[in-house]
């Protein structure tokens, strides 16, 4: 490597560390206001968990909210990021499942709504499936993160 490369691939360092960053933080506002949602308007979120037939609503409200809490932040500031974007997945599954079956819909209306959303939280489970895997093989590579990951894949 020439010398002169080296300040260049330092700055790509700090661009690339810079950029995910920034994703991190666009990525959990999402996140962030559905916990708020949650947490917030709990009894409105409890009866449209009840609608769509979840058993326990109440906890499974409550407890959801602060899995999105828990999981934004943890991605937000780099602490165990990887399983920050792991918790997300499995939530994100369960609840394309649980709560957008539009399979079961009778109108077609219906039906396209809950698709959309289905589809809308498997596509955020596979981009918290990228995430965990870049976390847990970039490790500490990966700048602006407060936590080396709890799971090395490099």
């Amino acid at each position: 490597m020439r010398s002169s490369s080296f300040p260049i691939n330092s700055h790509l360092e700090v661009v690339v560390d810079i950029l995910v960053f920034i994703g991190r933080i666009l990525f959990v506002i999402l996140f962030f206001t559905s916990a708020f949602g949650h947490l917030g308007q709990t009894e409105k979120m409890v009866e449209y968990t009840k609608s769509k037939g979840v058993p326990a609503p109440r906890p499974m409200t409550l407890g959801s909210g602060f899995l999105l809490l828990i999981a934004g932040l943890s991605i937000l500031f780099g602490v165990w990021a990887d399983l920050g974007a792991l918790l997300l997945f499995f939530f994100l599954v369960a609840t394309a499942v649980l709560m957008h079956p539009f399979w079961k819909e009778k109108t077609t209306g219906g039906r396209e709504l809950e698709m959309i959303n289905f589809q809308k939280d498997l596509a955020l489970a596979g981009a918290s499936l990228m995430l965990f895997a870049l976390f847990a093989y970039a490790g500490s590579d990966l700048g602006l993160m407060i936590s080396r990951p709890a799971v090395s894949l490099g």
